[in-house]
C-alpha cells in the first residue's frame, strides 16, 4: 500500500471493504470486529488514523487523515494480539499486509485482510465462536447468524456435506422407480460396468448413496442417497427446511403469474433426481437446436443445450441443502434464473476464472456425473461462460444475496445492442426484479401475526419487542418466533445494536427494495 493507492481507496467510498478509525494512540478493540467480517465476508482495509463522517456525501470531504501518534508501537501491539489465540483463532495475515504509510504528513497504519478460505472459517474472536464470529455488510460489522456459523463450519469440511448418516433411513425410504430410472440412464452410458449387475442396496452403497455407520453398527441412508432417491414423504420429514420449485413465467398472458409450475402437489415424489429430470426438457424445449447429424445420428445437443444443463446441476451440487430455503429455477422470455439456498464458498472471481472447488455435495455431484450431468475440477461455470459468449449473449451474472443466504445465477438469452446498459446493470435489474418477486411471494405466505409484526414495524423501525407484545397480544417468545421467520424470509434485517439500533423491511408499500444495490 502507499499514498496514491489508500486515497484512491477512499475515493471509492466502498464501505463494506473498507474500515476507518482515528485510533490515534492505541488499536481500538472495535478492529478485532472488523477483522473478523472481512475475512468471513470479502476482505477489506483497515485504516487506523483516517476519521471518516459518515454523514459527508462528498468523498472529497468525507476522509480526514488524524494520523496516529506512535504507528510502530500500534503496529506492534496489533500483531501481538493478532497471533494471540485467545484473541483470534487464526493469523490470516504476511508482514505485508500491516504497513505504516505517511499520507499529507501523517502516518497510517493500512491492514489488509483478505478473505479467508473456506476450509478456515469461521474466523472468530475471544475465543467464543458464536458471539465472536462476525460478518460485513454497506451498514458495518454485525454478528454472524448462528445458522450462518453453522454453514461455515460444515463447509471447512473436505468430504462434504451430503455424506451425512440418516440413523433410521433405510431402503425403504427409496422410491425404487425412481432408482430405476436413474439405473437405465447409467446402464444406457456404461453398458458393462460392474455396477449394472449389482442389487439397488449394493449399487447405492457403491455410489455413496447408502453406508454403514460402525461406529453404531447401522446400516442406512447417507444424505444424498435419501435427496436424491427418496419417496416424497420421508424427504420432506427430513429436510423440511428444503423446497424444490420451477416457476415457467414466459409467454405470459394478461396477468398470468405463470404459465407453468412445478412444485410439490402429491403427484411426483419429490427427489432431487426427479425434480432435474422433469424440469430440464422445460427449460430446453425453447432454445435454438440446429440441425446436424453424427453420422446416420441427429446430434443437436448444442454448448448452450450443455451450459444449462450445467447451471442446474451446479445450483444442487453447490447449494446447502441443510440451511432453509428454495432451490428454484425460474424460465422467462428472454432468461434462466438458477437460485439455491447458501452462500458461494469462493469468490466470485475464482469462480468466474474455473478455480477448482470442491462441491459442498460430492456425493450427488458423482451421482449426477455419472450419468453425464455436471463437469468437474471447476471446468463447469468456465463451460457456461464459453457457451454464452459463443453466442454472443450476455455474459452470465453470478449473484451472492446474503441478506437471504442463497445464490443467483442469471442466464441472459440476450445480445448486446449498439449502445446497451452494461451487463452488470442489465442483470443487477433482473436480480433486484426477481428479489422483490420472491419477497412479494414470501409475504402471501406469512401468518396473520407475522403479517401484523410487518406491518408494524414498517411502521416504526425502532418499535421493541415489548411494544410489539402489547400491540399484538402475544407472548415475546412468539414474537422473536415470527421475527426470526422474517429474518430467514430475507423480508427483515437489523442495524445496530439491541438499544440504538432499528429495524430494516426489505419491501415497502411500493414493492421496492429498501437496500441499496
Amino acid at each position: 500500500m502507499n499514498e496514491k493507492t489508500i486515497k484512491e481507496s477512499l475515493q471509492k467510498g466502498e464501505r463494506v471493504t473498507l474500515e476507518c478509525k482515528k485510533a490515534q494512540s492505541s488499536v481500538p478493540n472495535s478492529v478485532w470486529e472488523t477483522y473478523s467480517a472481512f475475512a468471513n465476508t470479502n476482505g477489506g482495509l483497515i485504516l487506523l488514523g483516517v476519521y471518516e463522517d459518515t454523514k459527508e456525501k462528498d468523498a472529497n470531504k468525507r476522509f480526514t487523515m488524524t494520523g496516529v501518534d506512535n504507528a510502530e508501537k500500534i503496529q506492534k501491539d496489533f500483531w501481538n494480539m493478532v497471533n494471540n489465540p485467545e484473541k483470534v483463532n487464526v493469523n490470516l495475515l504476511r508482514d505485508e499486509d500491516v504497513e505504516v504509510v505517511e499520507i499529507d504528513g501523517k502516518k497510517v497504519v493500512a491492514i489488509n485482510v483478505p478473505r479467508a478460505d473456506y476450509t478456515i472459517r469461521p474466523v472468530y474472536i475471544n475465543n467464543n465462536l458464536i458471539r465472536g464470529t462476525f460478518v460485513r455488510n454497506h451498514e458495518g460489522d454485525y454478528h454472524c447468524p448462528e445458522q450462518v456459523i453453522r454453514m461455515m463450519v460444515r463447509d471447512a469440511f473436505q468430504d462434504g456435506n451430503d455424506r451425512l448418516f440418516l440413523k433410521h433411513y433405510t431402503m425403504d425410504d427409496i422410491d425404487i422407480p425412481t432408482l430405476e430410472r436413474y439405473r437405465n440412464h447409467f446402464k444406457s452410458r456404461f453398458p458393462d460396468h460392474v455396477f449394472n449387475g449389482l442389487d439397488d442396496t449394493e449399487f447405492l452403497r457403491q455410489l455413496g448413496g447408502f453406508t454403514m455407520n460402525r461406529e453404531e453398527g447401522m446400516e442406512g441412508l447417507t444424505m444424498a442417497g435419501l435427496l436424491m432417491f427418496g419417496k416424497g414423504l420421508p424427504v420432506r420429514e427430513r429436510f423440511d427446511n428444503l423446497r424444490l420449485d420451477y416457476i415457467d413465467k414466459s409467454k405470459l398472458i394478461g396477468d398470468q403469474r405463470y404459465s407453468d409450475r412445478l412444485t410439490y402437489d402429491g403427484t411426483w415424489e419429490n427427489n432431487l433426481f426427479n425434480f432435474v429430470t422433469m424440469v430440464l426438457p422445460k427449460l430446453l424445449r425453447d432454445l435454438p437446436r440446429p440441425f446436424k447429424m453424427e453420422g446416420v445420428v441427429r446430434d443437436d445437443d448444442t454448448p448452450q443445450h450443455k451450459a444449462v444443463r450445467e447451471a442446474m446441476t451446479n445450483a444442487i451440487i453447490h447449494a446447502d441443502l441443510m440451511v432453509d430455503g428454495v432451490l428454484k429455477v425460474e424460465k422467462y422470455d428472454n432468461k434462466f434464473v438458477f437460485t439455491n439456498p447458501g452462500l458461494l464458498k469462493l469468490p466470485v472471481e475464482q469462480i468466474y476464472a474455473g478455480e477448482e472447488t470442491k462441491a459442498r455435495n460430492q456425493r450427488i455431484q458423482n451421482m449426477f456425473r455419472m450419468i453425464g450431468f455436471g463437469e468437474n475440477l471447476g471446468s463447469g461455470f468456465p463451460l457456461i461462460l464459453s457457451a454464452w459468449n459463443e453466442k454472443h449473449w450476455l455474459k452470465p451474472e453470478l449473484v451472492e444475496q446474503p441478506e437471504l443466504l442463497q445464490v443467483k445465477l442469471v442466464l441472459t438469452v440476450e445480445t448486446k445492442e449498439e449502445n446497451p446498459s452494461t451487463t452488470q446493470d442489465v442483470v443487477k435489474d433482473v436480480v433486484k426484479d426477481d428479489l422483490i418477486n420472491d419477497l412479494k411471494d414470501d409475504l402471501k405466505e406469512l401468518t396473520e401475526r407475522q403479517r401484523l409484526i410487518y406491518d408494524l414495524i414498517q411502521s416504526n423501525d425502532r418499535i421493541t419487542i415489548l411494544e410489539l407484545t402489547k400491540k399484538t397480544s402475544a407472548s415475546e417468545k412468539s414474537i422473536r418466533r415470527d421475527i426470526d421467520a422474517l429474518r430467514q424470509r430475507g423480508l427483515l434485517t437489523r442495524e445496530g445494536g439491541r438499544k440504538s439500533g432499528r429495524w430494516v423491511v426489505m419491501l415497502d408499500n411500493d414493492s421496492e427494495t429498501k437496500k441499496e444495490e
